[in-house]
């Protein structure tokens, strides 16, 4: 169900923009804004008072704030895949977090968003974390050559990336298809064992580090962070963290103002994939000490300032009323992922995940039910929608935006929600989905009506509370969202037909099945 109600935008608006049906509007503009590790409670727009976002607030007033906004995985390897093939993660082998060196796992025969849009000739671009591996299979990248494959190879025409997630190996930027500013004489090397005994790491140099590693992230030192994985030789190529949002919007501010200049009649896609507010969290100087809550809360503000500017980019260049922007998370959120950072101390009564229980690498509502903003001003009015959407079907809607036929094949869980996503009266989400951790535990929603299914004992259930906490969980647990959200009481016994009927479906999508088209 959509709420609309008048905001003062729209006196902004002629009234032929306002009413001008979609349809009858040249294909948009898109950008995609995907934050990661935001939880559904991390904006001001979303109930969140210990800090605001008011960049991000402003999409949602002028748009389509959705509460039942989805991603397709409680990680982001898995969500990303997902978004950018329509296809669900669980269906390809390899795809849960990727580790530094992993082969592309979106090989050229995949059709993507991107391939989509090239057909409705948009320019297309993804710029910022892409931890969806690089190179071919059974090899990897080759980090002082060629990337490929890589986005060029799936239908992006411009990539800027950070190669894997910066917890791990290595901190340095892909151009195109080539680690920028490498130095041939000072070759990078990435790989999983120690490459000498005096390789210095987060364990044998603690007293180097100026973030300290609470489990796990304790291997190459890098800007005095210990990360995942290890690396020598690159120097000259390697970036600061601190610097990392500041060059996503310059080179997305590029983009934009190229392509305009370039081919200003036609249409471009821009995937903006964030990396705050994953790990390590080192936001830029100015924004360090702006929330209560530490470099986590702060940042969520530099993320606000990143969506500011990319829409300050818009107006500049008078296309803010051809363009879509769609903001989501990869996944819900986490405190303590691996670092000292002050997440777990300084939360206070801030709600990263909302009224809901568990976070990153659940299936419980917080750790894949997240914020969903849908903004095209003049087109989208004014409006909250409980209709169920998710990151999966940006693939369809999108391709129908432009007008795009999907081949056989293509994209084959992703379902065309475009009339939900602009907000049309009447329009209806998704009627069943399917969610997955990093691993074996699944859940399936249909209405009001939500099934886990986990391998059973002892599962790792991260909630903002208790971060690591091993907690036992059934098998198969059954909740009614609608009197209880936070999926606290299981009904699986209480309701067998219910439960019994998506454990059907649920096992009819794991195997094979399920397609959405």
């Amino acid at each position: 169900m959509i709420a609309r109600f008048a905001f003062s935008f729209a006196l902004l608006l002629p009234a032929w923009a306002v009413a001008e049906d979609a349809a009858e509007k040249q294909p948009p503009n898109v950008i995609v804004i995907m934050a990661d590790d935001m939880g559904y409670g991390d904006l001001s727009c979303y109930g969140a008072t210990a800090f605001e976002t008011p960049h991000i607030d402003a999409l949602a007033e002028r748009g389509v704030r959705f509460t039942s906004g989805y991603c397709s995985a409680s990680t982001c390897t898995p969500t990303r895949f997902s978004l950018l093939t329509g296809m669900y993660a669980f269906r390809q082998d390899g795809t849960g977090i990727a580790p530094p060196n992993s082969p592309a796992l979106i090989q050229p025969e995949t059709k993507t968003v991107a391939d989509l849009l090239k057909k409705a000739n948009y320019e297309t671009a993804v710029i910022g974390k892409w931890h969806l591996g690089l190179g071919e299979k059974g090899e990897g990248p080759d980090w002082n050559g060629e990337l490929k494959p890589g986005p060029l190879e799936i239908g992006f025409d411009r990539s800027f990336l950070l190669p894997t997630t910066n917890d791990r190996v290595p901190q340095v930027y892909v151009d195109q298809s080539r680690v920028l500013n490498l130095d041939p004489a000072d070759p990078l090397w990435v790989g999983r064992k120690k490459p000498s005994e005096d390789h210095p790491t987060g364990i044998t140099h603690r007293d180097e580090l100026k973030m300290d590693w609470s489990h796990g992230h304790n291997q190459t030192i890098h800007n005095g962070i210990s990360r995942i994985g290890f690396y020598t030789g690159g120097h000259a190529a390697r970036f600061r963290d601190e610097d990392l949002a500041d060059r996503w919007v310059a080179e997305s501010v590029a983009f934009m103002e190229q392509h305009e200049q370039k081919q200003p009649e036609e249409p471009f896609f821009l995937f903006f994939s964030s990396h705050d507010l994953h790990v390590p969290r080192i936001p830029h100087e100015r924004f360090q000490g702006k929330t209560p809550l530490g470099f986590r809360g702060d940042s969520i503000v530099q993320l606000d300032w990143c969506v500011g500017e990319l829409t300050a980019t818009l107006e500049r260049l008078g296309i803010t009323e051809e363009t879509l922007v769609v903001f989501c998370s990869d996944n819900g959120p986490v405190l303590d992922d691996g670092y000292k950072d002050g997440a777990v101390e300084l939360i206070g009564d801030h709600k990263a995940a909302g009224p809901y229980r568990g976070g990153k690498y659940s299936v419980f509502e917080g750790g894949v039910r997240t914020p969903f903003i849908t903004c095209w001003p003049g087109t989208i009015e004014p409006a909250v929608s409980d209709e169920v959407v998710c990151t999966i079907d940006l693939p369809a809607s999108l391709a129908a935006l432009a007008d795009v036929e999907i081949p056989a094949g293509v994209a084959p869980d992703s379902v065309n929600l475009a009339p939900a996503l602009l907000g049309k009266e009447g329009a209806e989400g998704r009627e069943e989905l399917v969610v997955q951790n990093n691993g074996n535990a699944f859940a399936i929603r249909d209405g009001r009506w939500k099934l886990h299914r986990h391998p059973g004992g002892q599962t790792r259930n991260l909630t903002v509370e208790q971060e690591l906490a091993n907690t036992k969980v059934p098998k198969l647990a059954l909740f009614d969202l609608e009197t209880d959200p936070r999926e606290t009481t299981n009904l699986a016994e209480e309701r067998p037909e219910i439960a019994a009927r998506l454990a059907e479906r649920l096992e009819t999508y794991l195997t094979g099945g399920g397609q959405q088209r």
